[in-house]
């Protein structure tokens, strides 16, 4: 009988979670160096990423380092396109490319690792 109980808290405890996962708000960096076409290409994926998978929860500021470098040095910014979550925590840098979207949603922990 205990064994069973406490079989049902951890369920009960992962739904709460997985409830808490799904309400909360994530704020995205993305540096760039101008508007180039690696640098649209970066930002259109990052927001179909955004728009498909957090909906209505993603605060996504664009930075440009030519035209903001004081936000990317305070962030330790080296080199772009660099994507930087800074909530929900753990704080997270993707460097490079963003057209993996397997990868960014894994780093997002929007997908359970395998």
């Amino acid at each position: 009988m205990e064994r069973k109980k406490k079989s049902t808290d951890s369920v009960a405890e992962f739904e709460r979670e997985l409830k808490k996962a799904e309400k909360e708000k994530y704020v995205l960096r993305l540096y760039v160096t101008g508007m180039t076409e690696r640098s649209k290409r970066t930002i259109q994926n990052l927001r179909d990423i955004c728009s498909e998978h957090l909906a209505g929860r993603c605060d996504l500021q664009v930075i440009d380092i030519y035209r903001n470098p004081v936000l990317a040095k305070g962030d330790q910014i080296i080199a772009t396109p660099t994507l930087l979550k800074k909530l929900p925590l753990p704080i997270r840098k993707f460097i490079g490319e963003i057209s993996d979207t397997e990868k960014i949603l894994l780093g997002l922990d929007l997908k359970p690792k395998k």
